[in-house]
């Protein structure tokens, strides 16, 4: 039976392709109208946190994604979407999460930001490289035959120019991009989740026979990208702020640019895509879990009940 997720196929057009990658667009646009040149500033009085959590995005869980893999030895289809969540940049709802967790809300945003940048380029080759150590995951791609410069301009045209315009327009006119982000934020991440529950009904026969499987692979890959964040702000000794930004930031991926890059080069392979799109679900369940746990912790230890303890 799982070897059956190598040659299924999630049901998924061209118009809904189209309107998902608009979708993102759109949510990394938002994401933009909040960036302002002060975000950026602030990585140079607190270098080490933000050079851990790109470290942590980028270098750490991409190479513990490779150990569980090895580990497990999914199916090619299946290693291949665990490889190009990983490679992905953390997700725009990250933001939020550590703001109702009571974390470095600056630093959130600034890797948010520069995720969002590098991704143009380390996405494509994070995904290459990894994928290329694992001889079952590596084998398929060759027969798939991926255009890897095709990737790179997809992931710039999505995230790199929604980025660039979306900071211009902040910096032109900030009254506007508050009010235009509000309204879009929202409105787009219910677009996206949307289109989440549609391939979900559209392929709910598949799902419903593999689900037992994605959910465990999911779960602990999911795990592992918290746990990533969290031991490298423990090593580097950072403050319990801080701790919970890279935590919460590397434990959010941008599934919906995983889905994009799926449909588009993948004809919606059906172990990738079932895993990106349940990571979709998943993160963010675990993601606000994580959050009000230490909102709660944090209130707890402030309180005047607390200190008199």
């Amino acid at each position: 039976m799982i070897d059956q997720l190598d040659q299924s196929r999630l049901n998924f057009d061209q118009d809904s392709l189209l309107l998902l990658n608009i979708s993102l667009a759109i949510i990394m646009f938002g994401v933009a109208l909040d960036l302002k040149v002060k975000d950026f500033k602030y990585i140079g009085q607190n270098p080490k946190a933000f050079f851990l959590g790109i470290l942590s995005q980028f270098l750490f869980l991409p190479f513990l994604t490779f150990l569980l893999v090895v580990a497990i030895e999914p199916p090619p289809s299946v290693a291949l979407g665990m490889f190009l969540v990983a490679a992905c940049p953390g997700g725009n709802v990250s933001n939020f999460m550590t703001h109702l967790a009571k974390g470095n809300t600056a630093l959130s945003v600034s890797l948010t930001a520069f995720s969002t940048a590098f991704s143009i380029f380390l996405t494509p080759f994070n995904f290459a490289l990894w994928s290329g150590f694992y001889a079952p995951s590596s084998v398929l791609l060759r027969e798939i035959a991926l255009n890897y410069s095709d990737v790179f301009q997809t992931v710039a045209l999505i995230l790199g120019i929604p980025l660039i315009v979306g900071m211009y327009l902040n910096y032109k006119f900030p009254d506007w991009a508050i009010k235009t982000s509000r309204l879009l934020k929202p409105v787009s991440i219910l677009i996206f989740a949307a289109f989440v529950v549609i391939a979900f009904i559209g392929n709910y026969d598949l799902f419903l026979t593999f689900i037992g499987l994605i959910f465990i692979w999911v779960f602990g890959h999911n795990l592992i990208a918290l746990f990533s964040g969290f031991i490298l702000a423990k090593i580097g000794r950072l403050p319990l702020e801080d701790t919970k930004t890279l935590t919460i930031e590397t434990g959010i991926q941008n599934s919906g640019l995983a889905l994009v890059l799926i449909f588009t080069y993948f004809d919606g392979l059906g172990g990738m895509a079932i895993i990106a799109a349940w990571w979709g679900i998943w993160h963010i369940l675990s993601g606000m879990s994580i959050a009000l746990i230490w909102k709660n912790f944090t209130s707890r230890i402030m309180s005047p009940a607390f200190e008199n303890q």
